[in-house]
């Protein structure tokens, strides 16, 4: 369902054709496209999954669920981002992978260890990353249920008066319009 059968020496896959709708394969400097603003490049990303690995073994669709979490359903990278990195973790020796059913588990190796320990400062940083997007998004989470709600009390308290709820989609259109000219 997800390319389970990508094979250590298939990394390189990312770039073929059935994967090119994500995220351009360039640098941090690649613009944005497709699931929302990119908040990993491949790099950094490759750290964040070995440690999300370091701290239990997983599958490649725990790691897709647990990222989601981590960023409050901000961030979803797609099986194409994921299983080709996690081959990647293969073949460099931080990870092994052990059949699971159809599925492959993948725990750390004590070369993955080493490795996020020589880096720890940086993992660090990139999970506080996660965290702090997830933080900024319940203010707008909140934001928009206060709208919400005052959108529905001002219809109720208006008895659903054709004009009042004009004048409310005219407000509600007009944000529309404003946030994205932002």
């Amino acid at each position: 369902m997800f390319g389970f059968s990508h094979h250590h020496k298939h990394h390189h896959r990312m770039h073929g054709p059935h994967h090119g709708h994500h995220h351009p394969h360039g640098g941090p400097g690649g613009g944005p496209r497709g699931r929302g603003p990119k908040m990993f490049d491949a790099g950094a990303m490759r750290y964040v999954v070995l440690q999300l690995i370091a701290e239990k073994p997983r599958h490649g669709y725990e790691i897709i669920k647990e990222l989601e979490q981590r960023s409050g359903g901000g961030y979803s990278p797609s099986p194409g981002a994921i299983y080709p990195l996690l081959a990647m973790l293969l073949d460099m020796g931080h990870v092994s992978a052990s059949a699971d059913g159809n599925k492959k588990l993948h725990t750390i190796t004590p070369e993955g260890e080493a490795f996020l320990a020589e880096n720890r400062q940086f993992v660090d940083a990139i999970l506080a990353r996660l965290a702090e997007g997830d933080e900024h998004r319940e203010g707008l989470r909140s934001a928009m249920h206060e709208l919400k709600h005052a959108a529905i009390e001002q219809a109720r308290a208006g008895n659903h008066s054709p004009e009042r709820i004009e004048q409310i989609r005219a407000i509600l259109r007009q944000a529309v319009v404003d946030i994205n000219a932002l």
